[in-house]
């Protein structure tokens, strides 16, 4: 999709430097749990990834925002009603109707995973997410997950990593891994994946940078 002007409907803070956008979704716009979007603003573009189970009638992306920078800051003052460039979607690391899933996502990564995992359960799916973070947003979100039958772990600790991955994947038919987030993390996520008999090479992974 050509770059349209799209209406935000509502800026919320997730955490001390997180808030979720949910923006209405233009006409002729369909994606999927864990595609992401190019958002431009304040003469600046930036790529998120979408962080809501469905795009039907507006969609949320989940943003670390840098104080140093530019649209990131920008998005978080804007009003219900002001507009935001979106373009896309984009990507291939994305939800297809799995049974099973497994997000295992760090620092921002966090968005995709709580739409992989909700978009799996309402469809009838399982979903496990192990997320790492020292300061965890989105967990509200987490908390439902977990309620609704998910397996959820929230680390604070690199360490920790393999012992969730271990319980996280079960190597049932269907089962599905994702990795979202940064390189650092990405490396730490598909060694811990190999470690517990996984199969990192078949994880749909998405590098955040």
């Amino acid at each position: 999709m050509d770059q349209t002007d799209a209406r935000i409907s509502a800026v919320r803070g997730i955490g001390a430097d997180d808030i979720a956008v949910d923006i209405e979704t233009p006409d002729g716009f369909d994606a999927r749990p864990g595609q992401f979007v190019k958002l431009t603003g304040a003469g600046e573009s930036r790529f998120y990834t979408i962080s809501s189970p469905d795009v039907d009638g507006t969609f949320e992306v989940t943003i670390e925002v840098d104080p140093e920078g530019t649209l990131g800051p920008w998005l978080a003052e804007r009003e219900p009603g002001d507009t935001v460039g979106v373009t896309g979607p984009f990507g291939n690391s994305y939800y297809e109707d799995e049974p099973r899933v497994v997000v295992l996502a760090g620092g921002p990564g966090v968005g995709p995973a709580v739409g992989i995992a909700e978009r799996a359960l309402a469809d009838g799916g399982a979903a496990a997410v192990v997320y790492l973070d020292d300061s965890p947003v989105h967990e509200d979100r987490l908390a439902a997950l977990s309620t609704a039958g998910a397996d959820v772990f929230v680390l604070a600790e690199e360490g920790a990593i393999t012992d969730a991955v271990r319980e996280a994947i079960t190597g049932e038919d269907g089962e599905q891994v994702f990795v979202y987030g940064f390189a650092d993390f990405l490396d730490l996520a598909t060694t811990a994946i190999d470690a517990v008999g996984g199969d990192s090479a078949g994880a749909k992974v998405e590098n955040f940078g």
